[in-house]
């Protein structure tokens, strides 16, 4: 799996938009105004968020992800090198998902619909 390929995942949900920070910062997909998966500058994984602290914490002792440096617990990173596409799919929904709950009530209502299951 590739940077594109996490790329076309991330584009293809419902209001997701890509934020790129011109001063060598974290590039990010958002969707409202709150990020649900994001990559620095090495391009060697994604991060995301996962339901809590115990998932993250699974899918690291499992080889799954690695702890995302400077996030949450409950963030991991998916290296691009960990064979895949349909755990990377899996992770970047789940996220996603998450994410957009979080939203005010409001800003899902304006998001097209969408069904993934969590």
């Amino acid at each position: 799996m590739t940077l594109d390929d996490a790329n076309r995942m991330c584009a293809a949900l419902p209001g997701a938009w890509y934020h790129s920070n011109a001063d060598g910062g974290l590039e990010a997909w958002k969707v409202g105004d709150k990020m649900f998966a994001c990559y620095g500058h090495a391009l060697d994984g994604i991060s995301v968020k996962t339901a809590d602290p115990e998932s993250a914490q699974f899918l690291i002792e499992i080889g799954a992800a690695i702890k995302a440096k400077y996030f949450h617990r409950s963030w991991v990173r998916i290296p691009f090198d960990h064979p895949g596409m349909e755990a990377l799919a899996d992770r970047i929904h789940t996220s996603y998902g998450l994410i957009r709950k979080s939203l005010s009530k409001k800003a899902q209502a304006e998001l097209a619909a969408w069904q993934d299951g969590i």
